[in-house]
């Protein structure tokens, strides 16, 4: 019997499963886009603008088809701190920059060489960034205003919890708050029938009822309209990318957001056996997003662990889940605004602290320990920097840290000494001679007996620097002057 084409399903035989798929990510992205958006000092619709622009722009173009875009908690810090600095105006031109040098950069090939940089300063990157969100959310939590550093969040936060256990406003935030934790945390352990509702919306959705059925006095989002909240920049705004001070921040949105995209990207593509990862093409997807999120004033995006991986799992088989939960997100923005403003605030700061709490890799920091102690030390290190001198500067840190310690781990030199009793004392250097091991090397050198000839063998060296070199022949010089035959040295 003749097979006559059906023309929906012969040209996308995935739909179904896509579409299922796009449901679960867009009930996963609502309450993240709002939080992250309230987190980062900025109109909750914002949140929504970024992720409708993550599906139906970046998430049509090529490159991880199916990886996830939209705001992230990764960048809630950065963006906090550049909204205090330079003001809500001067965003839009922040991520503007951000998404044309992302684009410059894929195209000029350079996606791939993000893979090069220290997986232990990517995660102590997120530590950091965690570690400062789970602070200032705490402060959202109780309805105070948190200060400005990480350390002075983290310092004051006994005071301010001692201030909020006297008022019944910031206890029954807290509660609720705590509440809402507490479902995140037991969601993933309740059947599976349950949990065809995503967490945070469970979560939420169970904190809303709370609050209206016991008439709690809890702060709520606050409503502006999608379009009332979407402001593009300024031809003034425009004008301020020379100031110093931006440069460096478009810089570090530039380099986070870029790193994040593409690390999860490889984290996303262990979870599939479909079409690998492009990651030239997806650095460009996510600077086109980026420049049109810049041009509607909302927040940056980057691709996103947690809706993708909910992506994968719900069965996603091509890039149209993702388009089609933009799609969702735009309905809902256009649709129920109304509904944003029974949203209570401090269940988005309990998602936003099970989030921060999630991007501390406190396990695998202890088998890292374990193993690779160096790169526990890089990690911890670029963490706490993050919390004390701030993003920028700790991930510099973080960068310098792992490339001394992969110079340090490059540079093994061994010297072999064959002493017959009789005759000149034999000598083998083999490895690679650094001005990191000079003391080592200088050291074993000078302990050899200053009366005997000595017959340096360096053939064995893949490298030897200028120091080292320099260092050598002022060793053989001194040895000569005690009256020896003068050392000589072979080279192969």
């Amino acid at each position: 019997m003749p097979r006559f084409p059906r023309p929906g399903r012969d040209r996308f035989p995935h739909l179904g499963q896509d579409f299922a798929a796009s449901l679960v990510v867009f009930l996963v992205a609502l309450p993240l886009c709002l939080g992250v958006a309230v987190a980062s000092g900025v109109p909750a619709e914002l949140g929504l603008v970024t992720g409708i622009v993550g599906g139906l722009v970046t998430g049509l173009m090529r490159g991880s088809s199916l990886q996830v875009s939209g705001p992230a908690a990764g960048l809630t810090v950065l963006v906090l701190e550049a909204v205090r600095e330079f003001g809500l105006p001067v965003l839009g031109v922040i991520v503007l920059a951000t998404g044309v040098l992302q684009i410059a950069m894929g195209a000029l090939r350079l996606g791939r060489y993000f893979r090069a940089i220290s997986v232990s300063v990517v995660e102590g990157m997120l530590a950091g960034i965690g570690l400062v969100l789970i602070a200032g959310q705490f402060y959202s939590l109780i309805g105070a205003e948190a200060p400005g550093s990480g350390t002075a969040k983290i310092a004051g936060l006994p005071g301010a919890l001692r201030e909020a256990a006297g008022s019944t406003t910031a206890t029954a935030s807290l509660a609720l708050g705590a509440g809402t934790v507490a479902v995140l945390v037991l969601w993933p352990r309740l059947p599976a029938a349950v949990r065809t509702v995503p967490g945070p919306l469970a979560a939420v959705g169970l904190a809303a009822l709370v609050a209206f059925a016991l008439d709690l006095p809890v702060a709520m989002v606050e409503v502006r309209g999608l379009l009332d909240s979407v402001r593009p920049p300024t031809p003034s705004a425009l004008g301020d990318v020379a100031v110093l001070g931006l440069l460096g921040t478009i810089v570090a949105f530039t380099l986070i957001a870029s790193a994040e995209s593409l690390f999860s990207a490889a984290a996303v593509d262990r979870l599939h056996t479909g079409p690998r990862t492009e990651y030239d093409r997806e650095l460009v997807a996510q600077g086109a997003g980026n420049t049109v999120c810049g041009l509607l004033g909302a927040l940056p995006m980057t691709a996103v662990i947690v809706r993708s991986a909910a992506n994968v799992r719900a069965g996603a088989r091509t890039k149209a889940s993702r388009v089609l939960h933009g799609g969702w997100l735009l309905l809902f923005a256009a649709l129920l605004p109304g509904v944003l403003a029974h949203i209570p605030l401090p269940a988005l700061a309990g998602v936003l602290v099970h989030a921060g709490a999630k991007l501390v890799p406190v396990r695998a920091l202890a088998t890292l320990w374990r193993d690779h102690r160096g790169e526990a030390l890089v990690l911890v290190v670029t963490a706490v920097s993050i919390v004390v001198a701030g993003m920028f500067e700790g991930v510099l840190i973080g960068i310098g840290l792992a490339v001394a310690k992969t110079a340090w781990d490059s540079s093994h030199i061994r010297l072999e000494v064959v002493d017959k009793g009789a005759g000149p004392v034999q000598a083998y250097l083999s490895g690679n001679a650094t001005f990191l091991r000079l003391p080592k090397i200088l050291d074993s050198l000078e302990s050899l007996p200053q009366d005997r000839p000595v017959e340096l063998d360096i053939s064995g060296l893949h490298h030897l620097d200028h120091a080292c070199r320099t260092a050598l022949e002022t060793w053989a010089e001194r040895h000569s002057t005690t009256g020896t035959d003068p050392v000589r040295v072979t080279a192969g």
